[in-house]
């Protein structure tokens, strides 16, 4: 089976290797095979590569990849929530690869009907979205939040989440092109990133509250957010796509009673029963299918050319994900 590789850390597309590897056999009791279909390159991904993820530093030579999705070959005994056939997500780490052994507990069949490629990036985008919004500062309609990075995947789902519950978004991005596409999603407010941020985010939302900070960026970016928030509010990080860490001084934390978490999906993983998992993402891929979270797709590569993918997706600029087939594999 077709695998991508890589052994050492640096730029993603000169580190990565497409491999042959064995094919991981029958399933056991309580496992599940899955033929991939697609995955997405995710900002987590490309960092993961350079050897910039997380605070230790991954085993190699190792598979990358946290998402995708497939459809079952076989299932092994006793496994009856899942038939050959099903659609399902790729549990993972380590989805980059034509074929998955999987603990069938990790696995719950998809609607049908709903487009294969929005599918492929749930699992780690909707969610984080969702839970970010929902589990730190309770959403209530016209309630403002803040949030860096807002043309991500995550970004827009969080647009649309907000709305659904009817509280309100200030949206900062670095190019002012970026605003009417979000606005068109439905962004509140839209403003271009800069040391006087939290003065204009005052202006912008006249005097209402804002609890909740969304940071994808970390460095000084998490400083401009934590003023923004009301006394006492939370900021949220999630990613450091400025490379540095998360800078919060005293003046927020210690006088103004500001609060910075941290999320990551995996621990979210760990820490929920199945049962509870399956639920959410079973209600965000009925508003995949219904257009409510749909996300734009820049380009599909095969995944022969999983290098290419990988430059385009380091690439600044783009108006969509870049997703890798298996299907011409």
């Amino acid at each position: 089976m077709l695998a991508t590789r890589f052994s050492s850390f640096g730029r993603p597309d000169a580190v990565i290797e497409l491999v042959e590897q064995p094919d991981p056999g029958e399933p056991g009791a309580g496992e599940v095979i899955i033929d991939a279909e697609l995955f997405p390159i995710n900002p987590a991904d490309l960092l993961n590569l350079e050897g910039r993820y997380g605070s230790a530093q991954p085993t190699l030579p190792q598979i990358p990849g946290a998402e995708g999705v497939g459809r079952i070959a076989t299932a092994g005994a006793g496994v009856t929530h899942v038939k050959p056939g099903d659609r399902v997500l790729l549990p993972g780490p380590g989805t980059w690869r034509s074929r998955l052994k999987a603990p069938a507990k990790a696995v719950f069949a998809l609607p049908e009907g709903i487009d294969p490629q929005q599918l492929a990036m749930l699992r780690v985008n909707p969610p984080t979205a969702w839970l970010m919004l929902h589990e730190y500062v309770a959403p209530k309609p016209g309630q403002w939040l803040v949030q860096n990075a807002a043309n991500s995947g995550v970004g827009t789902c969080l647009i649309r989440l907000a709305r659904e519950v009817g509280a309100k978004s200030v949206n900062v991005v670095r190019r002012a092109e970026l605003a009417e596409p979000l606005r068109a999603l439905g962004a509140d407010v839209v403003l271009t990133d800069g040391p006087d941020l939290d003065t204009r985010v005052r202006a912008a939302i006249g005097g209402g509250a804002l609890p909740l900070a969304i940071d994808a960026v970390g460095g000084s970016a998490t400083q401009r957010l934590a003023r923004c928030v009301d006394d006492g509010g939370t900021v949220v990080n999630y990613g450091v796509l400025s490379g540095e860490a998360c800078m919060v001084d005293g003046r927020e934390t210690v006088f103004r009673d500001v609060c910075l978490r941290g999320f990551w999906l995996r621990r979210w993983f760990m820490q929920t029963p199945p049962e509870k998992i399956g639920a959410l993402y079973r209600d965000l891929a009925t508003r995949l299918g219904d257009g409510r979270l749909a996300v734009e797709v820049e380009e599909v590569y095969p995944i022969r050319r999983i290098k290419e993918a990988l430059a385009h997706a380091a690439r600044g600029g783009r108006g969509g994900k870049i997703l890798v087939s298996f299907d011409a594999a």
